[in-house]
């Protein structure tokens, strides 16, 4: 009798912890072991329509994957959201460091006009391998760098564009300009900063 109370007692305990805080390895971090796998190749002389990948992957910057976030518990075994009270810890300890290479989340913002930009507070060196390593991860064709400016030129359907950082003290702004340096057609440009905005490696 004691010892099924006892093991009624035990299994009880058990539910209630719930499995997470047994950090067993629950498969939910098996995608970072994926491997490249070879195209689909059929019989020789066989009569197939022509197959596009539906969904490609795109290639994604070094730079991005160094800087990802990480949702894993601490043992590393498994798939874990950060709680709301380390998030606001880390979010402090970010606001206090002076590192030159510290920069704030990005925002989507309007100038006075009303042509968007991104804005961007900490290091403009930083912000703007970021900015390219961004581009990169969205497959953004970029025909052209500036040596001497934070500056590109991309191409979007035929047009091409270019994507100025201007700093101002630690205040960075990102905006999208045509060739001839007026400001890109507003709804263009919204749409490529807001694909920045969303993919931002940090």
């Amino acid at each position: 009798m004691q010892l099924r109370f006892g093991l009624t007692l035990a299994l009880s305990a058990l539910s209630l912890a719930g499995c997470s805080h047994l950090a067993i390895n629950n498969g939910s971090l098996d995608y970072k072991d994926t491997t490249t796998l070879e195209p689909l190749k059929y019989p020789e002389g066989a009569e197939v329509r022509p197959a596009t990948p539906l969904y490609p992957a795109p290639k994604v910057d070094q730079l991005a994957l160094d800087h990802a976030a990480k949702y894993e518990n601490k043992r590393g075994n498994r798939f874990a959201m950060p709680r709301p009270d380390v998030q606001i810890e880390n979010t402090l300890t970010e606001e206090n460091d002076v590192s030159s290479t510290t920069i704030e989340h990005p925002q989507l913002i309007t100038d006075g006009s009303g042509n968007p930009l991104i804005k961007v507070d900490g290091n403009s060196a930083t912000i703007w391998q970021y900015t390219l390593a961004t581009l990169t991860s969205l497959n953004i064709n970029v025909t052209g760098k500036s040596k001497n400016a934070n500056e590109a030129t991309v191409k979007i359907d035929k047009q091409l564009y270019v994507l100025k950082l201007t700093s101002v003290g630690a205040s960075n702004t990102i905006a999208v300009f045509n060739a001839d340096n007026s400001f890109a057609d507003k709804e263009k440009a919204t749409e490529l900063l807001t694909q920045i905005y969303q993919n931002w490696p940090a």
